[in-house]
C-alpha cells in the first residue's frame, strides 16, 4: 500500500499574511461535476428532501459488466447538503433479500422513496418469476433511517403485471399519498392507505398524457401538478411533461424539457433544494454504453406561467450552496525527518516519480522540490516562488508499498 505525504516549507511570514487576507476576501464559486457519482454506474435517480436538511438520491445501480438492463440489482443512496459533496450511504438493499422475488436476481429496476411519520419507504419494482416481464411486482422496504437499516417486507397488492415498473410516490400537501406506476405507454394512478403499503381504491389510468413511455415522476409547484415522464422518441428518450389541477389527472401536455443525453433510455426527477428547483437525470458519459449510466443534475427554471424552461444539461454540473469550510487553524504538520512508524519502517523521498501537479515542474538542482512554471504562477493570479513542497512515502520493510 502506498501512500503520498506532501510536506510544504515555511515562507515569508509577511507573504504568508498577504495570502491569508487576500483568501478571506476572495469567493470563488464551487461547481461540482457532471456526472456527480463516478465511483459505480447509476441510473433513474428518484431526489427527495428530508427534515435533516439533506437531499438524498436513490438511483438504480448498473450492474458491470452489463447483460441490458438484466442484471441490475444492490441499490445504493446518496445525500448532500451543498449539491456539490456527496456521501454515498451505501447498499441499502438487493434481490437476495427479496424472499418473494425472482429466484434468479437482478432486475431491481428504478425506485423511489417516502416518508411518514417518521418512516421511510423505499418502494421498488422486482419481478416475482422468471418470466421477469409478466410478473413485475412494487416492492416495500421500510426504515426509520433516510438512507440505512431498510427491511424488506412483501409488495403492494392490485399492483404490477405486465410493464407496470417505475414507481412513483407522490404525498401531496393534504397529506393524502399516490402512487404511480407505469410502462410500455401506459401510466397508472392510486391512492395509498395511511399505512403506505396498501391501496385505497381503485387503480387508474392517467390520461392526457401525449408519447408516454415510462419513467414516471410526479411534483407539486404552487398550485399545479406537474407529470414528468420518458416519451418514445426513436433511439434517444426525451423527458416530457404534463400539468394539471389534480394528482390524478386529466393532464394538460406542455412538451420536452429534457432533450436527449445520449442514452437510448431516459428517466429524471424534479425537487426544491434551498430555494433552487434541479433536474436529475441520467446520461452514459463515462462508460459511452447506454446500459452502464451515471446520474447528473442541472438547475431547472419556470416561466412567469408555470411551464418548464428547457433544462441545459452541462458538464460544470452546478455550484455550491455555500461556500467550501475554512481551512483548519489547528491542523498538525509533520515533517519526514522525524516522524515514525511501528514495524520498522522507513521513510525515502521519491518525489522524482511521482508527477509535479499540474502547472509545476521539478528542478534539476533539487529533484525532491516543485517550483511553479510562469504558467503555474499565472494560473495561481500571479503568485512568486514562495513556498515548495516535497513527497514522501512509507516503504515497507517487507518490500511491499
Amino acid at each position: 500500500m502506498s501512500r503520498r505525504i506532501y510536506r510544504r516549507f515555511p515562507f515569508n511570514p509577511l507573504f504568508r499574511l498577504s495570502v491569508a487576507v487576500a483568501l478571506t476576501t476572495l469567493t470563488i464559486p464551487c461547481f461540482g461535476a457532471n456526472p456527480f457519482i463516478t465511483s459505480i454506474y447509476t441510473a433513474d435517480p428518484s431526489a427527495h428532501v428530508w427534515a435533516d436538511g439533506r437531499l438524498y438520491v436513490y438511483p438504480s445501480r448498473d450492474m458491470d459488466p452489463a447483460r441490458g438492463c438484466d442484471l441490475m440489482d444492490h441499490y445504493h443512496v446518496f445525500s448532500t447538503d451543498d449539491m456539490v459533496n456527496w456521501r454515498d450511504e451505501g447498499e441499502i438493499l438487493n434481490a437476495s433479500q427479496v424472499a418473494w422475488g425472482r429466484p434468479e436476481g437482478g432486475f431491481m429496476w428504478a425506485p423511489d422513496c417516502a416518508c411518514k411519520d417518521g418512516i421511510y419507504y423505499f418502494y421498488f419494482p422486482h419481478p416475482s418469476g422468471t418470466r421477469w416481464n409478466d410478473t413485475w411486482k412494487i416492492g416495500v422496504a421500510t426504515s426509520t433511517k433516510p438512507a440505512s437499516d431498510f427491511k424488506p417486507g412483501g409488495y403492494i397488492e392490485g399492483l404490477g403485471g405486465f410493464g407496470m415498473i417505475d414507481p412513483c410516490v407522490f404525498i401531496d400537501t393534504d397529506g393524502q399519498a399516490y402512487i404511480y406506476v407505469g410502462g410500455g405507454g401506459h401510466c397508472q394512478v392510486a391512492k395509498l392507505k395511511s399505512n403506505m403499503i396498501e391501496l385505497d381504491g381503485k387503480v387508474q389510468d392517467m390520461n392526457g398524457l401525449v408519447d408516454f413511455h415510462e419513467a414516471t415522476w410526479v411534483f407539486k409547484r404552487k398550485d399545479t401538478y406537474y407529470l414528468t415522464y420518458a416519451d418514445n422518441n426513436r433511439d434517444v428518450n426525451r423527458l416530457q411533461y404534463a400539468i394539471s389541477s389534480s394528482p390524478l389527472g386529466p393532464w394538460t401536455s406542455k412538451g420536452v424539457y429534457l432533450e436527449p443525453t445520449g442514452c437510448d433510455t431516459s428517466h429524471g426527477s424534479v425537487v426544491e433544494y434551498k430555494g433552487q428547483w434541479y433536474a436529475f437525470y441520467h446520461n452514459k458519459a463515462l462508460s459511452g454504453q447506454g446500459n452502464l449510466r451515471s446520474i447528473c443534475v442541472d438547475k431547472m427554471f419556470f416561466n412567469d406561467d408555470g411551464t418548464i424552461q428547457t433544462v441545459i444539461q452541462t458538464k460544470a454540473g452546478v455550484p455550491a450552496l455555500h461556500p467550501a469550510p475554512a481551512p483548519n487553524p489547528d491542523l498538525k504538520k509533520y515533517r519526514a525527518a522525524i516522524a515514525s512508524s511501528s514495524d520498522g519502517a522507513t521513510l525515502a523521498e521519491e518525489a522524482a516519480a511521482i508527477p509535479p501537479p499540474d502547472g509545476w515542474r521539478l528542478p534539476v538542482a533539487r529533484r525532491d522540490v516543485f517550483r511553479p512554471t510562469p504558467a503555474g504562477r499565472a494560473a495561481r493570479g500571479g503568485f512568486a516562488d514562495h513556498g515548495f513542497y516535497t513527497s514522501v512515502r512509507p516503504r515497507c520493510r517487507s518490500g511491499g508499498q
